[in-house]
């Protein structure tokens, strides 16, 4: 996999340099702040002129650097649900998320709050690649994603181990400036056009609403993410 642009290799090199097999830098690059941690890791380094960069990475804002670095490493869920009572994450279930810009705007919001872990369906969802680990800018060397085979049955694990399924509405939930959200907790994301799917609905211990008095148009999937992990953060506490 590749890494691009200064804030997310910046953040890789200070989390886990040793994810990182080799560096590009274009021939004008200047960023002493980032070139001493490659330095300090003893990184290979490989200095190219900007249209060899863009042959090792075709995206829009290389600015000047690009990582190679090992696979994305998902987190077993099992290791989520295990953590002492106080410590475990609060959940967030992403149910049809396909959208890369989404899944890494969510990341980035998940590492911003903190506490919170992201559980992924291997299938009709968007993977951790190279897209979504650039919008995360960083986030994902914070935030644990685990990816399961059903989504459902994850969400019964989770539900077994002590965790509260909560599922977002647009409507017919609880109101999420009214309500007392229980933890542990499993918060359960569905997509923009299709909602939770009834197979996960149906598991759920409670529905939340963000409630919008104004025009008549909705929040994308990371819009309201922000906005109900502002809410979990709140009720924890933090």
């Amino acid at each position: 996999m590749h890494l691009y642009g200064k804030n997310s290799v910046h953040e890789r090199l200070k989390a886990d340099p040793g994810s990182i097999r080799q560096v590009y830098l274009q021939d004008n690059f200047n960023a002493p702040h980032i070139t001493d941690l490659i330095k300090a890791a003893k990184i290979p380094v490989k200095v190219v002129s900007e249209n060899d960069l863009m042959r090792i990475k075709r995206a829009d804002r290389l600015q000047g650097i690009v990582a190679e670095v090992y696979k994305y490493h998902y987190t077993p869920l099992e290791d989520m649900l295990g953590g002492p009572g106080d410590k475990r994450p609060s959940l967030l279930f992403l149910d049809n998320l396909n959208d890369p810009h989404n899944l890494g705007s969510i990341i980035r919001i998940a590492a911003c709050f903190g506490g919170l872990g992201l559980v992924i369906p291997e299938h009709s969802s968007v993977e951790v690649n190279e897209t979504v680990i650039h919008v995360a800018s960083g986030g994902e060397n914070f935030v644990p994603v685990a990816q399961v085979t059903n989504l459902s049955a994850a969400l019964l694990k989770a539900k077994k181990a002590g965790y509260w399924a909560v599922g977002t509405a647009v409507e017919d939930g609880e109101d999420l400036n009214r309500v007392s959200l229980p933890f542990p907790l499993a918060l359960v994301l569905g997509s923009e056009g299709k909602g939770v799917r009834y197979g996960i609905e149906k598991h759920l211990d409670m529905k939340v609403t963000l409630p919008m008095k104004g025009a008549q148009l909705s929040f994308n999937v990371a819009m309201a993410c922000a906005i109900f992990c502002h809410e979990i953060a709140k009720q924890r506490g933090e």
